[in-house]
């Protein structure tokens, strides 16, 4: 069950230039957490802003009871969300919404992330190795310097890929470049995906070309977290006078649920 709590800060960091790591003590809601789920967090505990942030859980220490959250600074609310410091608390809500389906038994599984997209694939890829599964990463930045999730994706046992456009780090070019030229479908059993919409608009084809298992993780602004503002609805693919909400029903749906937009 989702809940509230004060979160206290135990770390707090910037890792480029407008993208954060936040880890709070929350042991309630991190025994909570499920891959692909996120955390409605306020920037502030005073007055300001008026609406809480849904940030995706990046990483889980269940033993230590922690949290850790990655972010880009987009707007007032990130931006105020930067100041705070360790030994602070913030106000957190969660964990919220529908997570990513997880294999009955180890598979060979692909993540596909796109800039900041990469933070919900992260403690994905951790539970999944703690399962036996077969993983590959392929992560697609602008240039070296985005490429944050590296290290705790190396230390967790993916196979890691790359792809910048700037050629600063592994294939130069589009990271859905590299998925059509490196990754052989038959070798695959299972595909998840967050970043970009177009770029997931390729991932869904190749998947649903090759008969995949796939699901998506929306990235989609959420007023209220739990469905009631209906400010994320989007319609289902298979039925164009339904909705769903992303922040109820999501924000991890099948790729055959959802259009994506390209």
């Amino acid at each position: 069950m989702p809940g509230m709590q004060q979160g206290l800060v135990i770390s707090h960091n910037q890792v480029n230039r407008d993208m954060f790591e936040l880890e709070f003590i929350a042991p309630e809601i991190a025994e909570e957490c499920q891959p692909g789920q996120f955390i409605h967090i306020k920037p502030g505990l005073r007055d300001q802003p008026l609406l809480r942030r849904p940030l995706s859980i990046y990483d889980v220490d269940k033993r230590l009871g922690s949290v850790t959250l990655l972010y880009k600074v987009v707007g007032t609310g990130t931006r105020l969300l930067t100041s705070v410091r360790t030994k602070e608390y913030v106000d957190v809500m969660g964990p919220l919404g529908r997570g990513f389906k997880l294999p009955d038994q180890p598979e060979r599984i692909l993540l596909v992330g796109g800039g900041v997209g990469i933070a919900p694939l992260v403690y994905l890829a951790r539970v999944l190795e703690e399962q036996g599964c077969d993983i590959t990463v392929l992560h697609g930045t602008e240039s070296r310097r985005q490429l944050v999730a590296f290290e705790k994706l190396r230390q967790i046992g993916t196979d890691f890929f790359p792809a910048t456009m700037d050629g600063t780090a592994g294939y130069k070019g589009l990271v859905t470049e590299l998925l059509l030229k490196k990754i052989e479908p038959k070798k695959l059993d299972r595909i998840y995906t967050c970043g970009p919409e177009p770029m997931m608009a390729v991932v869904a084809e190749f998947a649903a070309n090759h008969n995949i298992e796939a699901e998506v993780s929306l990235e989609e602004y959420m007023a209220c977290g739990v469905g009631a503002c209906l400010g994320c609805a989007r319609k289902l693919k298979t039925n164009d006078t339904q909705y769903v909400k992303v922040c109820k029903d999501g924000p991890v749906f099948n790729i055959k649920e959802v259009e994506l937009y390209k």
